[in-house]
């Protein structure tokens, strides 16, 4: 079974984050929240509370199949100020592991420098941070080891693009259907 770190900063956004766990577990992927705050307790740009199952200190990347980062201000700041979840990113990446983010999340990859010749999307007016990147207005973008999404409203089709990404496009559909994504 293919496991999954979402990760969560304060003030990441809720509905993504939320959709994302929910779509991923549903499609019955291991999937493991992480807090990069130093707590389990970690609060969104909504103030809407959430436990994380794990903290950053104690958890083991070595599981891992895929990193995933939420967007949301000012959670996608967060995570891209935490050193550990950028070593992460850093050592998949070289890997070819599996990355994804969403909203203004891509902007942790872009300043990162690992959008350089890849197509990425991101929320309205965080293209500048994607340095290199072609930058695409398609609700999500794959390209090569590296998914983005736009946004909120994208939330869905960026969970089930993961799944079609990590085990099929018919499994993606099937999925999709049984919730009327459309």
């Amino acid at each position: 079974m293919k496991q999954i770190a979402v990760h969560l900063a304060e003030g990441f956004e809720e509905i993504e984050a939320i959709t994302i766990i929910d779509v991923l577990r549903r499609a019955e992927f291991k999937v493991i929240t992480v807090s990069v705050s130093g707590k389990k307790q970690v609060t969104g740009s909504h103030h809407i509370t959430v436990f994380a199952d794990q903290l950053f200190e104690e958890t083991d990347y070595s599981l891992f199949d895929m990193l995933v980062l939420p967007g949301g201000m000012p959670g996608a700041k967060n995570l891209n100020g935490h050193k550990g979840l950028r070593q992460q990113i850093e050592t998949f990446n070289g890997k070819k592991k599996p990355l994804a983010a969403i909203c203004a999340a891509p902007f942790v990859f872009g300043n990162m420098g690992i959008l350089k010749q890849k197509e990425a999307v991101c929320y309205p007016g965080y293209e500048s941070y994607l340095a290199g990147a072609t930058i695409k207005t398609t609700p999500v973008a794959v390209s090569g080891n590296i998914i983005t999404a736009r946004g909120v409203g994208a939330a869905l089709k960026f969970a089930l693009k993961i799944t079609e990404f990590l085990d099929s496009k018919e499994k993606a559909e099937k999925l999709g259907k049984a919730m009327l994504v459309e």
